[in-house]
């Protein structure tokens, strides 16, 4: 009998095993024939590879990045950064009236919060085709950004302390900071007192440094 039962509970498990990686196998081989036909009240969950121009009336675009779009590994490939800049913009021109860009100031990460740095390609994009929102929580932060002046989302900042910070200094972590040599970054890290408090900063194109905040000169972003 037990035999017999160990048996049954382990052809049951190969079943479902088998069950999932049929799913698997169908959704990564969807073509597309089900999906809802044009015009239908419904929301389309894609990726940017395989785009249509002027393809929808709103487009939303997330993860706008540092290190997920563009992807990290772009740095490191011939052309990287072009093909990924090349994704953008077939991204946004499947818009045809309205486009919200997007990007997460933090994200939980095998179980580590990760602050992020804006995508560069915010900074590519006119400055006068686009329109910040602002966030509820810290105004003086926009985090979610619109095109062509349209209307958006809010965005609500993280509220992390600065540990052991001086709580009289401006500065939190997960903010986003300017400075001169290194550019936008977002505090990650800190430490000390007084004269001795020092942030680590990610910033989008020199990586991760500590910087002494009495002679940083950082400026909010």
């Amino acid at each position: 009998m037990p035999a017999s039962a160990g048996t049954t509970a382990a052809a049951e498990g190969e079943e479902e095993a088998d069950d999932l990686t049929a799913f698997l196998a169908h959704a990564a081989l969807e073509a597309g024939e089900h999906q809802a036909l044009a015009g239908a009240d419904a929301l389309q969950l894609m990726t940017v590879h395989s785009a249509k121009g002027l393809e929808f009336h709103s487009v939303f675009i997330s993860g706008l990045e540092e290190g997920l779009f563009p992807h990290e590994n772009s740095s490191t490939e011939a052309d990287g950064l072009e093909e990924e800049r090349r994704l953008m913009y077939v991204a946004l021109t499947r818009a045809r009236r309205r486009l919200y860009l997007t990007y997460a100031q933090s994200r939980m990460l095998h179980g580590q919060t990760r602050f992020n740095v804006a995508s560069r390609f915010f900074q590519e994009i006119p400055q006068q085709l686009m329109r910040r929102i602002k966030g509820v929580s810290r105004p003086a932060q926009p985090s979610y950004f619109a095109g062509r002046g349209f209307s958006g989302s809010i965005s609500v900042q993280p509220r992390v302390d600065m540990g052991n910070i001086d709580t009289g200094l401006p500065w939190r972590i997960g903010q986003s900071v300017i400075h001169a040599k290194f550019g936008a970054g977002v505090i990650v890290s800190a430490e000390g007192r007084g004269a001795d408090a020092r942030v680590q900063i990610k910033f989008r194109d020199s990586g991760l440094k500590w910087l002494m905040l009495e002679y940083a000169k950082l400026e909010p972003a």
